[in-house]
């Protein structure tokens, strides 16, 4: 059975998230209109001010030791009540399907306590498909859904709870 482990980025591993979100980037642009550089790169704008907000907080996913991806978590919030949003979720081809996702998934629900705000694009079937799953069971079926327009985009929001704030 594989270790899998969420933990919190250090200031100076924040090059390392950003150089995921090439890899992220080339993902989604199985979905969206993303177009490469012509240097090769995806022409991501450098995240240094989302860093530097205080509700931003990035983490590194490893699975057995080897760097698996990350996660953000953020207060860019279009549902009212909110307090967290997903940001970005990135987990890399090879660790996908194993369970790795719902684990970090649930782990950050329980280490950040409260109303969370999920949301997907519903191009990306595979986010469509895996939050459709998950958000029934880690909010133990205690959550809303409705559809709104981001960037032009129609998304799915989730809202829920996380399980140790339950009502």
């Amino acid at each position: 059975m594989s270790v899998i482990e969420l933990r919190v980025a250090r200031r100076d591993e924040l090059d390392t998230i950003e150089n995921l979100m090439q890899f992220y980037t080339y993902d989604f642009s199985e979905w969206l209109p993303l177009k490469l550089g012509g240097h090769g790169f995806f022409p991501i704008q450098l995240k240094d001010d989302y860093w530097r907000q205080p509700a931003t907080r990035p983490f590194l996913i490893h699975v057995d030791g080897e760097l698996a991806g990350f996660v953000t978590v953020d207060d860019h919030l279009l549902i009212e009540g909110a307090d967290y949003n997903i940001g970005y979720f990135f987990v890399s081809r090879r660790w996908r399907g194993q369970g790795v996702a719902q684990f970090v998934a649930s782990a950050l629900l329980s280490h950040l306590p409260g109303q969370w705000q999920i949301f997907h694009v519903d191009a990306n079937l595979p986010a469509q498909r895996f939050w459709a799953r998950v958000i029934p069971e880690v909010s133990g079926g205690d959550f809303t859904r409705q559809q709104k327009t981001v960037d032009g985009y129609p998304c799915t929001f989730y809202c829920l709870r996380s399980p140790s704030h339950a009502a």
